[in-house]
């Protein structure tokens, strides 16, 4: 792992413990046990701390990801098991993507990287539908993300009513790639 991946993991967890308004160069020092001054070597301003944590978030993403191939029901169990680790172990992960795109949606440069960063994992999923033979795959990677942004932020905010286990998260998705046409 490098200095600036270490950083940004910190940083991300510091978001998810402290809210945006936590969220400070020092802080960012201390929760990666780092001299203080190491993080503001790295991202000079706020923006570029903020930046390089979205970048870090999809390079996470895409570590997560299985290359593109034609079984379906094999992605839908990956899936429901990177679901299942985003709302256990990595539930801070969760917490500080929201907080990024919540803070994405008052800051301009933060919000074109945000839509770029997005893209990218667009991108990825729609090449695993691409490769199973659904139909406009670019769409329906849309389709398929903004759901699984629904159902993880509905249990990230503790707003829904039922736990989700990983047997029934992989009905759920498995469904909706049925809905998808795959």
């Amino acid at each position: 792992m490098t200095r600036r991946s270490e950083i940004t993991d910190a940083a991300i967890t510091t978001a998810a413990r402290a809210g945006m308004r936590g969220l400070t160069h020092r802080a960012v020092d201390r929760a990666a046990g780092l001299p203080e001054g190491s993080t503001s070597y790295y991202f000079r301003t706020r923006d570029a701390l903020l930046q390089g944590m979205l970048e870090r978030l999809v390079e996470r993403d895409a570590a997560e990801l299985p290359p593109a191939n034609r079984d379906l029901d094999g992605f839908a169990d990956h899936v429901a098991g990177v679901l299942v680790r985003r709302l256990t172990v990595e539930r801070e992960r969760e917490l500080a993507r929201y907080e990024l795109t919540l803070e994405a949606t008052r800051h301009p440069e933060l919000r074109e990287v945000l839509i770029e960063t997005g893209a990218r994992v667009r991108g990825m999923i729609a090449a695993q539908l691409g490769a199973a033979g659904v139909a406009e795959p670019e769409r329906r990677a849309r389709e398929f993300i903004a759901f699984v942004d629904g159902l993880l932020f509905d249990q990230v905010a503790r707003a829904g009513t039922e736990e989700l286990s990983t047997a029934r998260l992989r009905r759920l998705i498995r469904a909706l790639l049925s809905a998808l046409g795959a």
